[in-house]
């Protein structure tokens, strides 16, 4: 059986997390520690916002899905280095699924 891409980012990303920061991008993330990552999370989810809205007036989405693999990307790395991974997400999403989003939210209101 073949793997995802997600199933193959995370084994580069897994092999990248210890490796020389100055040999790898996501190497010098984790070097660089969380709010690095988080810096670059923020920044990509603002650089898809706004590519979106361009992706509205223009009717084009090369940009908007260009960045929004930017997101995933970083996202990702993010959540390597707090020792998660895409199957947990993947995970807390099919437990979503089914379920009316108005009702998971108030659900969610009620805990806080």
């Amino acid at each position: 059986m073949t793997q995802s891409i997600l199933e193959q980012l995370e084994v580069v990303l897994a092999s990248r997390k210890d490796a020389d920061p100055d040999s790898s991008y996501v190497a010098s993330l984790h070097s660089k520690g969380l709010n690095k990552i988080l810096e670059k999370v923020g920044e990509e989810a603002v650089e898809t916002v706004l590519a979106a809205k361009d992706a509205e007036r223009d009717g084009d989405n090369s940009k908007l899905i260009y960045e929004t693999a930017d997101l995933w990307f970083h996202s990702l790395v993010m959540l390597s280095h707090l020792g998660g991974n895409h199957q947990q997400v993947l995970n807390e999403l099919a437990r979503r699924f089914g379920l009316s989003g108005l009702d998971e939210k108030a659900a969610r209101d009620t805990q806080s």
